[in-house]
């Protein structure tokens, strides 16, 4: 009973761009890509691509599970998988690079685990990592609203399953952020209650390695040298460098301490003073030739046999003077 048919969204459009002063008007979201699709002219999808998109358009599938989309009332997930490649070929006909962005749902009414870990599936095939994911919320006057109190569909009053737990929702969320170094416990353990192990590992088609992530420079990198350890090699972190036979363990510059070497390190008969930062704006530079500092105050830890008179002197630069010992060394 619907007529798809956007000529009149298209003669509006076309006015507000003819409106002086007005470079551009984008459309950011709130597209529905089935009716797009029902429309038997291409002419919107053209204009929308040409005019009106920034870069991204944000649509809204919230699944990949048939089941729970039509307890939302949304069209099934082959529907969306056409409209992206529609619009793909499109902006390619354009030469233009535009992206979708999906809008995607976890524990809605009907969304079990394994429907859960289907679209943390789906969201890898994508290449796509959501920054925000919508956790259902319960609101007045809705379905979906009517199905998480009554545990019933009101359409068929056929039973549906409903997440209350609090930690189980956050389990559903967290596999579609899988991604998200933070996140690896509560993926992990989804991943095992659900009975998806084969998703555990350094194949292209695991979510997450054996070993949680760890954060190095903006950086997300495995533990340890990032790489698989071979058969037979122990499991290492850091450089990942065994120490070779009789070599002792070491860190720092790695060189080990003469028995008859002061602990405070440099060579022998000479002295060194470290610099330390005092907490506060500025930055440091260090090196074997001094600190230069950038309004940071430093504090000094000085080698044995001297005592400080005076630990900073003006324009924040480090002065340090130093008077023999009691024992005249």
């Amino acid at each position: 009973n619907l007529r798809a048919d956007h000529r009149d969204y298209l003669r509006l459009l076309r006015k507000l761009r003819e409106i002086p002063g007005v470079k551009k008007v984008f459309i950011r979201s709130g597209i529905r890509f089935d009716v797009v699709l029902a429309d038997p002219s291409e002419e919107f999808l053209r204009e929308l691509c040409a005019h009106h998109v920034s870069g991204q358009l944000k649509v809204a599938p919230e699944h990949v599970s048939d089941r729970v989309l039509k307890l939302m009332g949304k069209p099934e997930a082959g529907v969306y998988r056409r409209f992206a490649e529609k619009y793909r070929r499109m902006n390619e006909k354009l030469g233009k690079k535009q992206y979708l962005v999906p809008y995607l749902i976890s524990s809605h009414p009907g969304s079990t685990l394994e429907d859960a870990v289907a679209l943390a599936e789906a969201v890898r095939d994508m290449g796509y990592m959501p920054e925000q994911v919508q956790d259902f919320y319960p609101t007045p006057a809705t379905i979906s609203t009517c199905m998480y109190y009554t545990g019933l569909d009101p359409r068929t009053m056929e039973p549906v399953t409903v997440v209350r737990d609090p930690h189980e929702k956050a389990m559903q969320r967290a596999l579609i952020q899988y991604r998200d170094p933070k996140l690896y416990p509560l993926v992990k353990e989804a991943l095992l209650r659900a009975g998806r192990e084969d998703l555990i590992g350094y194949g292209s088609e695991c979510l997450i390695p054996p070993r949680p992530w760890k954060e190095s420079g903006g950086e997300v990198k495995h533990a340890g040298s990032g790489r698989k350890p071979r058969s037979g090699e122990p499991e290492r972190e850091g450089s990942g460098r065994r120490s070779r036979s009789g070599e002792p363990e070491r860190g720092g510059s790695g060189r080990k301490r003469r028995s008859d070497e002061p602990k405070h390190g440099g060579s022998r008969g000479h002295s060194r003073t470290e610099y330390t930062k005092h907490p506060g704006p500025g930055t440091k530079e260090r090196g074997h030739g001094g600190t230069k500092t950038h309004g940071t105050e430093f504090l000094h830890r000085e080698p044995k046999g001297t005592v400080p008179e005076a630990r900073t002197g003006g324009a924040g630069r480090p002065v340090v003077r130093k008077r023999p010992a009691k024992n005249g060394r």
